[in-house]
């Protein structure tokens, strides 16, 4: 992301958002948020913490702040609003962020990105979920629930080929006929 501080006089875009995981945030990506800030370029750091080091094999973090010590040095140095999303909101119940930074469930991704990129100057989405690697091999040891699973039909672009109801051997997939042709519900 610190390229942008650069590259932003040169072009017509105004504002860009810049992926990033805890991992590298704890070993150096602070330093690039951190400069971002200092020098007032908008752009958004889309922060992921789920705990894990993925560039080096999926281990602990070493190094890592817990999101609340996060947002403190993020506001401290400079950024301009941090915003938290997560699909467990209970996570942060009782838990006090600086600044009036506010915790929205993952279902309002969108209005959280463009409520950022709305604000001048560097701002992070911080995106708080267990890590779906993590998640599924905890799963696959029987430490973790297996997720309900839904499977939803639209006939609107179903092509009738019967995939659905081969792949989900569901006695509920039936077909039907519309003005389209045969479907499947």
């Amino acid at each position: 992301g610190a390229q942008w501080i650069g590259m932003a006089p040169f072009t017509n875009t105004n504002h860009i958002f810049q992926n990033m995981g805890d991992g590298t945030y704890a070993h150096s990506g602070s330093l690039a948020i951190h400069y971002c800030a200092s020098t007032a370029v908008n752009i958004t750091f889309k922060l992921l913490v789920n705990s894990h080091t993925w560039m080096t094999g999926g281990q602990a973090i070493q190094g890592a702040n817990p999101v609340p010590n996060m947002v403190a040095d993020l506001l401290a140095n400079g950024v301009r609003k941090v915003i938290v999303t997560t699909d467990d909101l209970s996570m942060y119940s009782g838990i006090q962020l600086a600044g009036h930074t506010e915790v929205m469930h993952r279902d309002r991704l969108d209005e959280a990105q463009k409520e950022l990129a709305g604000t001048p100057g560097t701002t992070v989405l911080i995106h708080d979920q267990e890590c779906a690697a993590e998640l599924r091999r905890a799963r696959s040891r029987g430490k973790a629930e297996e997720p309900a699973e839904v499977t939803v039909i639209n006939e609107r672009v179903c092509e009738g080929c019967g995939d659905c109801g081969e792949k989900s051997n569901c006695m509920s997939v039936e077909p039907v006929q519309t003005e389209f042709g045969r479907k499947t519900r």
